[in-house]
């Protein structure tokens, strides 16, 4: 019986262990797909710039390598980035301080989503050089333009991850949670921002790349 015992208890000490050698299995196996795919593009980079024989055109991975290690070296390129890094965590800012609560209110409420959606269906299709004589005109020349640009385009994707995080918790959460005595604001603290917490970090990662690329 003892033994029987024993033979039952085992499995509960193991599968922590098997756990965390599948992670570190599939964390070498997706850095060494990675690796395929980096020295891949490097070899079609390297043979497309022989096959054209012109630096100017398409320098060498390597040619590429010593240039940026002279920018990184270079106190004016570095300051410029500093700036540029600083407009993108301002506008990134302002997209998350907007976003973040207005996506809230469309996902957790049906009339909230009516009265935003057709003001926010119509605003994100427009493309952002479209934006950009309207800036200039409101906010002039400077950092005012840059950081409305920026903000512009992060904000959509915070609200509409924020919004599908919000309506993607289970409804079942809510009734256990309500039912339990919590009130609306212990509902939204342990149910609804910890449900949606995924979501929202995935819109903040795509509204961070959208901003750096709209940078001009």
């Amino acid at each position: 019986m003892e033994k029987n015992a024993g033979t039952l208890r085992q499995p509960f000490c193991q599968p922590p262990a098997r756990v965390a050698l599948q992670r570190s299995r599939f964390d070498g196996r997706k850095l060494f797909y990675r690796l395929i795919t980096f020295g891949t593009l490097l070899l079609i980079w390297h043979l497309a710039a022989r096959h054209y024989n012109n630096q100017l055109v398409l320098p060498t991975p390597w040619k590429t390598a010593g240039a940026l290690v002279f920018a990184v070296q270079d106190a004016e390129i570095l300051k410029n980035l500093a700036l540029t890094l600083k407009r993108v965590m301002v506008g990134l800012s302002i997209a998350l301080s907007i976003g973040l609560p207005v996506g809230l209110a469309m996902g957790y409420s049906k009339l909230a989503h009516k009265l935003v959606d057709p003001i926010i269906g119509p605003l994100r299709q427009v493309p952002i050089m479209a934006w950009v004589p309207l800036t200039i005109v409101w906010f002039g020349l400077g950092e005012g333009p840059t950081l409305f640009l920026i903000a512009m385009v992060a904000t959509f994707p915070i609200m509409l991850s924020t919004m599908a995080g919000v309506q993607g918790v289970p409804q079942n959460y809510y009734h256990a949670a309500r039912s339990m005595g919590a009130g609306p604001l212990a509902v939204f603290a342990r149910i609804t921002l910890p449900g949606a917490l995924p979501e929202i970090i995935t819109g903040m990662r795509i509204g961070l790349s959208s901003g750096w690329m709209s940078v001009i």
